[in-house]
């Protein structure tokens, strides 16, 4: 039997491919860098050849560097950048227009035209989201108004739309398979994740043609096969990034929580078979679906997390390498009474404000270079105790541990200022490559390479954790002076 599993792991970013072997253990990794193009002030786009063609080259490299043939191989798992909408033409394969990825603000005033239609409580209740820009919808409607001739050829079901999982499962099947799973669905504002279908009030309001749409599947079956020289290998395990990393964390109980500290944040907590509908600003979506049953799962996103480190390095010049944002946060006590709110693009949950932006506050005279360092690094960690505080508000259950990926977890200082400020045990994993773990996961489990969660279970194993050691009534202060913060930032940007 075939012992290696192969995760395509396509993000903002970077196209990557990661192969394991039936033990978790990493045997390649290979990765291509993705351009991105901002055609105007809060447009963001990708090409989506560009996406296939890096997607496709990392996986040739991955096998080709661990000297593995496709015959060996039991199964491909996808795992993708949610959101990030591409439509292409059936009969070419070609995109009618480039990517517009999830970051992309352009559809603001089509977001404004659903809310006068008083759609708002429709959206939240059907699909668990807020009415935002962020989502698929609104993009698909975009693309069909403005490029000329596409309504009326999606009507006819020549046109295909699809977040990146569905174009790369497209391309790599030959066009034989137009799918999604139900995690990348959850995240389109126009999918009800009660139902488990496609909502015809929202196609109408956004003039969406059902034709248009990819049969929506499980996260773990087989979907179709990639024929690569040596044999085909079935695509057999599909999740948006932040749900493959839930379940790449084993997060398989309701009250598991994981954090994947990237260029943003994104918070995941399993509620199980329960829909769990938020009151405190979070989106509620599908966590998982397989062999028939949903999970859904809570979920809050810093839109700034990893990224202010960037900024500190690249437009502020603090350092010259990431890495060193912790060296220089350990090189004072505190931060000397100064708050960086990193509100850049706006504010996501719990506050959504999309008029919010950055503020530095608290500086006196000796206010050191070092005191702002570390206000960065701390202020990923308070971002993120807002989303565990609004999801203990839902839930009525504060986390005891909360499981951490992603580049910064690797950063120390800020994964024990976060066990402190949040007052909960941080658990990170020996394997932080979580989110193609996942992907891995489900591909595995549906070829037989693993027989059940159990099993997965006792594979994870635990790197380091972090307990909390901070006095209550300094957590208190620390936090009143955040929220203070915060408050300055909000409604600041002029409403066009």
């Amino acid at each position: 039997m075939a012992n290696y599993v192969l995760a395509l792991d396509q993000g903002t970013t970077s196209s990557r491919a990661i192969l394991f072997d039936n033990e978790q253990n990493i045997l390649s990794i290979r990765q291509h860098e993705l351009s991105q193009h901002y055609p105007r002030e809060g447009w963001v786009e990708e090409d989506p050849m560009e996406i296939w063609s890096t997607q496709y080259a990392a996986m040739l490299e991955a096998l080709a560097a661990a000297d593995v043939s496709p015959a060996d191989v039991a199964a491909i798992g996808i795992t993708n950048q949610r959101e990030t909408t591409i439509l292409w033409d059936k009969a070419t394969g070609r995109p009618v227009y480039n990517a517009i990825v999830w970051q992309c603000r352009r559809t603001a005033d089509i977001v404004d035209s659903l809310v006068r239609q008083g759609l708002t409580d429709h959206i939240r209740n059907t699909t668990g989201l807020v009415l935002d820009a962020y989502f698929s919808g609104t993009k698909i409607k975009w693309i069909l108004d403005h490029v000329e001739g596409a309504r009326e050829k999606a009507a006819r079901g020549e046109i295909l739309f699809g977040t990146v999982d569905s174009w790369l499962v497209w391309k790599l099947t030959g066009g034989k398979a137009h799918i999604t799973d139900m995690t990348n669905a959850a995240r389109t504002m126009i999918f009800d994740i009660h139902k488990l279908d496609w909502d015809d009030t929202l196609l109408r309001a956004l003039d969406i043609p059902r034709a248009m749409l990819p049969r929506v599947c499980s996260s773990s079956e087989i979907y179709g096969y990639v024929s690569l020289p040596g044999g085909d290998v079935p695509i057999a395990g599909i999740a948006g990034d932040q749900q493959a990393a839930l379940f790449g964390q084993t997060c398989f109980d309701a009250g598991d929580a994981k954090n994947t500290y990237g260029t943003g944040c994104f918070l995941l907590m399993n509620t199980g078979e329960q829909v769990c509908e938020s009151k405190n600003g979070l989106l509620t979506t599908i966590g998982i679906h397989i062999a028939g049953k949903t999970q859904y799962a809570l979920e809050g996103s810093v839109f700034i997390g990893g990224a202010v480190i960037q900024w500190l390095r690249d437009e502020m010049r603090f350092f010259s390498e990431s890495r060193d944002a912790e060296y220089y946060a350990k090189k004072v006590p505190d931060t000397g009474g100064v708050y960086l709110v990193p509100a850049f693009t706006g504010l996501g949950a719990p506050h959504w404000d999309m008029y919010a932006r950055g503020c530095l506050i608290g500086l006196t005279r000796g206010t050191s270079r070092e005191h702002i360092i570390r206000a960065a690094q701390e202020s990923i960690a308070y971002q993120v105790n807002d989303l565990l505080d609004a999801m203990a508000r839902d839930t009525g259950v504060p986390l005891a541990s909360l499981s951490v990926d992603g580049g910064a977890s690797r950063d120390s200082f800020l994964m024990q200022f976060q066990a402190d400020i949040s007052n909960c045990t941080i658990r990170r994993p020996v394997i932080r490559e979580t989110t193609a773990l996942g992907a891995c996961y489900l591909a595995g489990l549906a070829t037989g390479v693993w027989k059940d969660r159990q099993e997965l279970k006792r594979l994870w194993r635990c790197d380091t954790l972090y307990a909390p050691h901070m006095e209550t009534q300094e957590r208190v202060r620390l936090l009143d002076g955040w929220n203070k913060a915060v408050s300055r930032s909000l409604d600041w940007a002029p409403h066009n």
